[in-house]
């Protein structure tokens, strides 16, 4: 019997970007069995299509639909751990909603990677930009010894040989990974301290290998990541602020483990900044 599968996404306002996720969601092959939105307090109109139009589209396809709609934006920390305890399946992905897909197998082999891998409790796929010619967004992420972050691959073409191969990550971006109910029995919600965003992910990996899991990248599966679309017109937070904030954070809590491993070079961490388009000049990028 195959595992089942949930995802979770979290949406505040850019109703396009939602729409165009969780449509995507639904031509997956196989479906997810259940898929959990949770809204935080948009003021777009996207209520109106997670409350009326798509649980017709999921129930078109047998797909479980769950929606928790908060007044307020709580962050996407508190946000997803509303999902995770409404969350039944036995693999639980998070995806942003700017996130959509582009290989319709892509839960699929993400599922069978973890089911081959024992001991693997987090597996992300490839990301892309969506704009053609669709080079790399992120394949994993690298810590330097002095806690920097690397996005492994960013701005590469996407047949670079160097990221084509499977393998174990200090790190993942949850902008989408699949990972093992089991594990998130084991090691819990996400810490709500890095409320709204930003290195929560990162902790959650290193909480998960601390505990004995591995963390794996699998460009098997590619998604598109539009990039900062989830956090993009939050005009109330300064996330230069919280990313220091949150970055210290992290990096307190976890020098003992980065300072340690091979991680990349600080030189190789500088932020690469590259044009980013929008759904509106990109439109929908094609599944294969």
């Amino acid at each position: 019997m195959n595992p089942s599968a949930t995802i979770i996404v979290v949406s505040y306002n850019k109703r396009r970007y939602t729409e165009l996720c969780l449509q995507s969601m639904l031509q997956c092959d196989p479906l997810p069995d259940q898929i959990v939105v949770v809204d935080n307090g948009s003021t777009d109109g996207s209520i109106a299509f997670l409350k009326d139009d798509f649980p017709e589209q999921c129930r078109a396809r047998d797909t479980s639909y769950v929606l928790i709609a908060n007044s307020e934006n709580k962050g996407a920390c508190t946000a997803r751990n509303q999902a995770l305890r409404h969350s039944n399946g036995d693999m639980i992905a998070f995806v942003d909603n700017d996130v959509a897909v582009r290989s319709r197998d892509w839960l699929a082999v993400l599922s069978s990677t973890l089911e081959q891998n024992q001991q693997v409790g987090i597996v992300g796929p490839k990301l892309l930009f969506p704009a053609p010619p669709h080079d790399i967004e992120c394949a994993g992420v690298g810590i330097s010894r002095n806690g920097r972050v690397q996005y492994m691959g960013r701005g590469q073409p996407n047949d670079t040989p160097e990221f084509a191969e499977p393998g174990m990550m200090q790190c993942l971006t949850s902008a989408c990974w699949l990972m093992r109910r089991s594990m998130y029995e084991q090691i819990g919600e996400l810490d709500e301290v890095f409320n709204p965003a930003q290195y929560e992910d990162f902790d959650y990996c290193y909480r998960a290998r601390e505990a004995g899991w591995q963390v794996m990248y699998q460009p098997e599966a590619e998604m598109y990541h539009f990039e900062n679309t989830t956090t993009d017109g939050s005009q109330s937070l300064n996330f230069r602020y919280i990313t220091i904030k949150n970055g210290t954070v992290f990096k307190d809590r976890w020098r003992h483990m980065f300072s340690t491993e091979d991680g990349p070079d600080d030189e190789d961490c500088k932020w690469v900044s590259l044009e980013i388009k929008g759904i509106e000049q990109v439109g929908t990028p094609p599944i294969i």
